[in-house]
């Protein structure tokens, strides 16, 4: 890429997206910065996702332009009323994929294109590649699998993938701090950046909702049996095991969640196993050429990637079959698919397929 391209930087006020406008800088890049002023809660998390007063602080330091860009009505539309309603609901939404795609590469992009930016860059962990032949665009894990944000990234379309740069995505977290401390910026120590936006979810949750809306429920084993009340759907998670309040001889996990009756099954560990899953809302990077193909599969950020079978259904679904039976399957989250490194596409977990006692046969059965 010639020096004189212009980039526009998504800028946090953290780490990672400051070292991301420093090299661009240093590479001789038109570089201005620009962060989005989307949700700030009463006492900020020292944590959070988003400082655009630093975010000032650095553009400043590097000498490059910024530009507070105020999307929180937009914000609270598209991400936070949707979060509210999905915890409401028992599922547990994952707000970070949203955001990505209609903000920082949606409204930021448009924002950089009126500029004439030619492509927008954030700190993200992930790359892309471009086939100079199809003209289409491919994104792949980031080096750094510890900090990998792929799983993040799988609902961009080709277009803002096609004018997006990742330039961390090759390097180590380590290598990003040693550029901060090697160009001094004041955000080389910084912690981690990893709470949701708004803070404590539960308390969020409470503070938006209508009360008759947060009612609680019946906590029951397998058989129905009666073991004790929650205080609402959005204080639950599947795999949650601590707050439950009910004494057992041997530790209780939350396996269902029933928005319909308020009710919420428990059982062992052991019973937490799910071996495969149904998502919809698919958006695919590369997309299948069969209707049923191997890949893997991740169903949490943190989760590591699933040997599995993949059929899509005419519903615009699709049955996911894991080759080993795996916990914790929740709806609500992402469920990414990955061939290698390359990400394929994912969709939205809506229920897990219930656990599987012989593995090899469902398999016999689904392909």
């Amino acid at each position: 890429m010639a020096g004189k391209e212009k980039i526009v930087v998504a800028m946090s006020g953290g780490v990672d997206s400051s070292v991301t406008a420093a090299l661009l800088v240093e590479q001789g890049y038109d570089v201005e910065g620009a962060s989005l002023r989307l949700w700030e809660a009463p006492r900020p998390a020292p944590r959070n996702c988003s400082d655009h007063r630093g975010a000032a602080e650095i553009a400043a330091a590097l000498g490059i332009r910024h530009t507070l860009i105020d999307a929180r009505a937009d914000f609270a539309r598209a991400v936070v009323r949707p979060f509210v309603g999905e915890y409401i609901a028992g599922r547990t939404p994952n707000p970070c994929v949203a955001c990505n795609r209609d903000f920082k590469l949606g409204i930021l992009l448009d924002w950089a294109r009126s500029r004439g930016a030619d492509y927008v860059a954030t700190g993200h962990y992930a790359r892309v590649a471009r086939d100079p032949a199809t003209r289409r665009a491919a994104l792949a894990r980031g080096v750094d699998r510890q900090k990998d944000q792929s799983y993040f990234l799988f609902a961009l379309s080709q277009e803002q993938l096609a004018a997006t740069l990742f330039p961390l995505g090759a390097l180590e977290k380590s290598e990003v701090r040693a550029v901060a401390r090697r160009l001094a910026l004041a955000v080389a120590e910084r912690p981690e950046s990893q709470d949701v936006c708004f803070g404590d979810y539960r308390t969020f949750v409470e503070s938006l909702a209508d009360p008759a809306e947060l009612h609680g429920g019946d906590v029951v084993d397998r058989a129905g049996n009666i073991l004790g009340r929650h205080d609402g759907l959005h204080r639950l998670t599947i795999g949650q095991r601590k707050g439950l309040g009910i004494a057992a001889p041997e530790p209780l996990y939350v396996l269902e969640i029933d928005e319909a009756t308020r009710r919420v099954v428990v059982g062992g560990r052991e019973e937490l196993n799910s071996s495969g899953l149904v998502a919809a809302a698919l958006n695919w990077i590369e997309p299948p050429r069969e209707r049923e193909f191997t890949a893997e599969v991740q169903v949490r950020y943190r989760a590591p990637a699933i040997p599995c079978r993949v059929k899509l259904t005419a519903d615009g679904r699709c049955e996911v079959l894991f080759e080993t039976a795996f916990p914790a399957v929740t709806p609500g989250q992402a469920a990414v698919f990955y061939r290698d490194e390359q990400v394929l596409g994912g969709g939205w977990i809506e229920r897990a397929i219930g656990r599987s006692l012989d593995l090899k046969s469902q398999i016999s059965n689904f392909i």
